[in-house]
């Protein structure tokens, strides 16, 4: 039982209140989160080159660059451009180049039976 009178902290009680005045005697901190994009320099747009401000190519430009020449282009240059591996430029030319850009892709053998993958333009309907 506790003692009647004017002084009944408990141990408990004295912890709480040492703790309590240590807290609110520390200064709080303040965290400012970056932006995702944000880099150390402040610049928040990675595409961009520093010399001339213009877009930095992407593998994906490249690769439909590759396509769009004359020539076209084999899966081992396509790899080469973007260090992706055979598997990656083929589901790129499938899933990215025909369905979701919608072009039309056309597929040859040479000569010495390497197979090439070229962009058609397709013919404006009036």
């Amino acid at each position: 039982m506790a003692p009647t009178g004017t002084n009944t902290h408990t141990l408990a009680d004295k912890a709480r209140t040492k703790v309590g005045k240590a807290n609110a005697a520390a200064k709080p901190t303040i965290h400012v989160a970056k932006s995702k994009r944000q880099t150390k320099s402040g610049s928040t747009n990675k595409k961009l080159t520093s010399s001339n401000n213009r877009p930095k190519a992407t593998k994906s430009d490249t690769v439909q660059e590759l396509l769009r020449s004359g020539k076209g282009a084999t899966i081992e240059s396509m790899m080469q451009a973007t260090g992706w591996q055979s598997h990656s430029v083929r589901g790129f030319l499938s899933g990215t180049v025909k369905k979701k850009l919608g072009l039309k892709l056309e597929s040859e053998r040479d000569k010495d039976g390497t197979r090439r993958y070229r962009i058609v333009e397709q013919a404006k309907a009036s």
